[in-house]
């Protein structure tokens, strides 16, 4: 009895063990996003939830974000190894700081959300309606940044318009009251945002900047260089996961949303399922990424965007795309295909 006990103790003892050792293997990677947990986040909830990330040996924990440009930063620091942020905000950081490690390896937003959110009761429906009007832009907005390019496209005077510096709490509730005619932000947040205050749909005219003039790409998966260089399998590890949850959630917005919930039990699931919907329709499953899979660039039109960001904004360097963006962590096409 007692070598009997004695056997099954040892045998507990290495099942336990071996438990400990794959835990210790996995790799801790803390994961910056841009904003609140919305359903545009819920991918990366639900890449946690189906294992995709502890497949790759990653053991990956979500923050929070403060807007498009927050994650810079917390990445060029080394406070996250990863992050979620703007690549023409991006561009100019680096411009910036040009020792800065931090780059872009993975685009999400194919078709950038980047947009101005207006009433059509308080005359605005169009980009020549601006003139005349209060804008409300809050200052770390990732639209905002890219609004001189969007007025240099559209002819728009920016002198003839107000600009009201508001905190992303106030943005839609000035709108909704209508203090402010439009506001800048992603088209999926102000819309919703919005309709959750009682505006009506048909009152709410939505001027998505890459219909009108701006090639620029939108929000990307950005990495510390420096921990890129010392771990290459867990920067590729992660964005193969980060592709998984992305096609899961395309065929399952719900799911994808129940796993948001989970994180944050105050949303509406309703009002994030249709966040998310929004923003895989307009935002992510474009014609590029059908035929070419998430995640990549089309070279002519990184080469557009940066000649309208210097269109507006002075660079003190001569730009190149190989300092914003690096492809080769990216796992192959046949991987990244979301349908």
């Amino acid at each position: 009895m007692f070598n009997r006990f004695n056997a099954a103790a040892f045998a507990a003892s290495v099942a336990l063990m071996g438990l400990s050792t794959a835990a210790a293997a996995e790799t801790d990677v803390p994961f910056a996003l841009d904003w609140k947990f919305e359903g545009p986040s819920a991918p990366y909830f639900l890449a946690v939830d189906q294992g995709l990330f502890s497949d790759a040996g990653l053991s990956v924990e979500i923050s929070e974000g403060k807007g498009s440009l927050d994650a810079i930063p917390k990445v060029a620091t080394g406070a996250f190894p990863v992050g979620f942020a703007d690549i023409n905000s991006l561009m100019r950081f680096l411009d910036q700081n040009p020792d800065a490690p931090v780059k872009a390896v993975m685009m999400i937003y194919d078709k950038p959300p980047f947009a101005v959110v207006g009433r059509k009761s308080l005359g605005v429906s169009a980009p020549a309606d601006l003139p005349g009007k209060v804008l409300g832009a809050p200052p770390p907005d990732g639209a905002w940044a890219q609004f001189p390019i969007f007025a240099a496209e559209n002819g728009l005077d920016m002198s003839a318009i107000t600009v009201e510096p508001v905190g992303f709490p106030t943005r839609e509730p000035m709108l909704a009251e209508g203090k402010v005619a439009s506001v800048t932000g992603f088209s999926f947040s102000s819309t919703l945002n919005l309709k959750r205050l009682g505006v009506p749909a048909d009152d709410i005219s939505v001027i998505l900047m890459a219909d009108h003039g701006v090639d620029l790409y939108g929000n990307a998966i950005i990495v510390n260089t420096d921990f890129a260089a010392e771990n290459p399998e867990v920067v590729s590890g992660f964005l193969g996961a980060i592709a998984g949850g992305w096609k899961a959630a395309i065929a399952d917005p719900g799911t994808a949303v129940d796993s948001l919930l989970k994180r944050n039990p105050a949303a509406d699931k309703d009002l994030e399922t249709e966040r998310l919907q929004m923003a895989i329709d307009a935002n992510v499953l474009t014609d590029y990424v059908m035929a070419n899979g998430i995640g990549g660039i089309d070279a002519d039109r990184m080469a557009s965007a940066i000649e309208q960001t210097k269109s507006v904004y002075e660079f003190s360097a001569e730009p190149d795309a190989a300092l914003y963006f690096d492809d080769s962590f990216l796992p192959a096409a046949d991987a990244r295909m979301l349908k």
